[in-house]
């Protein structure tokens, strides 16, 4: 933990992400965009073990956003995509053990934008009605490939469930199960990833697993923050940031 937060710089950093992360779970969706450049930066050049790293962080905080909307029968919604996901998943694997890194976020980018384009493009054209089969299909494998690759399937499912125009609390709940239940499933295949790479691609470690442990106070925390500003958010403001948030981690994509 040591090589990995050595000065109080890289702490408080390591402090606002996990921060981030809770808050992005349980009340503003699409803020989380912000912890997978940033922990790579904190991280580097260990962009592949921040990858790794963030993901028992983004887990704390799903337990969190489950337990804090558990009254909420959301999860339906997404149940379907699981088969799909898992499909993505696969992909995923595979991609990160044959191809550069380099090559995943700008890929990651582009998909983003084009679901944003097609969602502006239907709410213009007064057709938002929820996705078919074959879409959520789509949408699975996408989000079952972007999340292995980066942890970055929060702006390809947020324009998903905005599409089914659920109310916010409901949305966010929805994705609160679905990525709880997603993430855990990663941990094997992150762990199995580092094996096949014999150490090249490793991505959990004993370090990586001390430094989230310390971090979860701060993970909590922010989960009640996110929890406390959700009432207060009108809900064509949260779809409206919802949409910013996406672009905004898409361009960020693109960019690296």
């Amino acid at each position: 933990m040591i090589d990995l937060l050595p000065t109080p710089w890289h702490w408080a950093n390591a402090i606002g992400i996990a921060l981030v992360v809770g808050a992005a779970k349980t009340g503003v969706p699409g803020l989380g965009f912000l912890a997978v450049p940033w922990l790579a930066w904190v991280l580097a050049p260990n962009s592949l073990l921040s990858v790794g790293a963030l993901l028992p962080l983004l887990i704390c905080a799903d337990i969190m956003a489950v337990w804090l909307y558990r009254k909420n029968p959301a999860v339906h919604h997404l149940w379907a995509l699981l088969p799909w996901v898992l499909i993505g998943m696969a992909c995923g694997a595979g991609l990160i053990l044959s191809l550069p890194r380099q090559w995943f976020n700008p890929a990651i980018g582009g998909t983003v934008v084009l679901m944003i384009l097609v969602h502006l493009w239907r709410q213009w054209r007064g057709r938002i009605e929820a996705p078919g089969k074959a879409v959520g299909a789509g949408v699975g494998i996408v989000a079952g490939t972007t999340t292995t690759l980066a942890n970055a399937a929060g702006p390809v499912m947020n324009l998903y469930l905005l599409a089914q125009r659920l109310p916010k609390e409901e949305f966010i709940a929805a994705g609160a199960w679905f990525f709880f239940v997603v993430n855990l499933m990663k941990v094997p295949v992150y762990i199995a990833l580092g094996a096949i790479g014999s150490g090249a691609k490793l991505m959990i470690t004993s370090q990586t697993l001390l430094m989230d442990a310390s971090l979860v106070p701060a993970v909590v925390l922010g989960s009640l923050i996110g929890r406390r500003v959700v009432p207060y958010i009108p809900q064509r403001t949260f779809e409206a940031v919802v949409i910013l948030l996406a672009a905004a981690g898409a361009v960020r994509l693109l960019m690296t």
